[in-house]
């Protein structure tokens, strides 16, 4: 089954708290994003962040110039609906993110969590990694968070990569260098942990 479809199928069967990644709160993302220094006025893109709830800890923070990227329509139609009339002031792209056609230096901040690690082939990651570079303005920061190196090795019936710190800023290349990098240990909705590792980048100018 291709990507798109496959995604589909998941937000389609499953409730929003149901699948794995679940979580009320990304405090470590929305960490990672205040630690930025930047403004509320700066531009934030999550990706993957269908059905994910830092969106509305971002509104909720007073940040003006967001944006959600997802494979999935029917993920981004629950987060929609979840924020109601807040949704007008978020910017809403269905796509691939490998495929999708950025505007250059577009964005302050590009975060991720749980999307890189489904990018198995070193084509796929050197593809993601091109689209970080166009996108992002010089000096802007990349938040990634992935499985770490004790996660899982599959997801969602997807086999999955798995990364300790280095690893994960190593796939980035020297265009970036590393602000900090952490573990985290998320308990899924079914009360078992996986173990994640954010690394928090900025492109150099």
């Amino acid at each position: 089954m291709e990507p798109k479809s496959h995604w589909e199928e998941v937000y389609a069967k499953k409730a929003p708290e149901a699948v794995s990644w679940y979580a009320p709160h990304l405090r470590e993302s929305l960490a990672y994003i205040e630690r930025t220094g930047l403004p509320n006025t700066a531009h934030v893109i999550d990706v993957g962040g269908g059905e994910a709830t830092l969106v509305d800890d971002l509104l909720d923070a007073g940040y003006r110039n967001l944006s959600v990227l997802d494979i999935s329509a029917n993920a981004v139609a629950v987060c929609k609906e979840r924020l109601g009339r807040r949704a007008a002031h978020v910017h809403w792209h269905v796509a691939d993110v490998l495929e999708y056609q950025f505007e250059p230096a577009t964005f302050d901040v590009w975060h991720d969590r749980a999307v890189f690690h489904f990018l198995t082939t070193d084509e796929q990651r050197a593809a993601y990694v091109r689209q970080v570079v166009h996108a992002l303005k010089p000096g802007g920061y990349a938040i990634v968070g992935t499985f770490g190196p004790q996660g899982p090795t599959q997801c969602s019936g997807l086999p999955v990569a798995r990364y300790a710190p280095d690893e994960l800023h190593g796939q980035f290349g020297a265009r970036f260098t590393l602000v900090e990098s952490s573990f985290d240990a998320h308990r899924t909705p079914s009360g078992s942990d996986q173990q994640f590792v954010y690394c928090f980048c900025r492109l150099e100018q």
